[in-house]
């Protein structure tokens, strides 16, 4: 008999169709485009995310923009608007979870080198400004995607998908080496 973690933990409430969420939320911080929170919503609604926490600017639904990029996801992810990312950072750190920002700093590390240490939230920012100092601050790590070419970032809503998807596939890999069915 496997030893019963503690993030693996599941209840009726936690159970999708009978498809366990990822033990990831989603912090969008001043996101301006509705058409990449709508592309949020779709990629969380893909990966089963626990949560999308919509802060400061960022759109929240029912808008017609998110709408389109969302095709519906807007209705089955679970998702909370808060005006105060830190509070709501704070409030995820005493639930202990790890809190990465998605943002290229001198100590950042690789997306592919990082061991999330689960549950995690990952905080992306505004399309141009990144993410706030003072959400910045309360972050547990700095996670950088590798960019191989002249540009050094992607659209938001390309970044996130690219990092939940990595998520995913560290996440079934770990259950996979623990020998817990999946």
């Amino acid at each position: 008999m496997s030893e019963r973690l503690p993030f693996l933990a599941t209840t009726a409430a936690e159970l999708y169709d009978g498809i366990r969420p990822l033990p990831v939320s989603v912090l969008l911080d001043n996101v301006r485009s509705m058409y990449n929170v709508g592309s949020f919503f779709r990629t969380a609604d893909a990966v089963s995310l626990s949560k999308l926490y919509l802060c400061g600017i960022t759109g929240t639904p029912p808008k017609k923009q998110i709408a389109k990029t969302a095709l519906g996801a807007d209705e089955t992810v679970p998702w909370e608007h808060s005006w105060d990312a830190p509070a709501v950072l704070r409030g995820l750190r005493a639930q202990e979870v790890e809190i990465a920002a998605i943002e290229t700093s001198v100590h950042s590390v690789d997306l592919f080198d990082w061991e999330p240490r689960w549950p995690v939230c990952v905080v992306f920012g505004h399309e141009v400004d990144g993410i706030q100092p003072e959400v910045l601050a309360q972050c547990d790590r700095h996670i950088r995607l590798p960019m191989l070419g002249r540009k050094h970032s992607l659209n938001v809503a390309t970044a996130g998908g690219v990092v939940l998807y990595e998520l995913l596939r560290k996440r079934r890999r770990m259950l996979d080496n623990a020998g817990i069915r999946r």
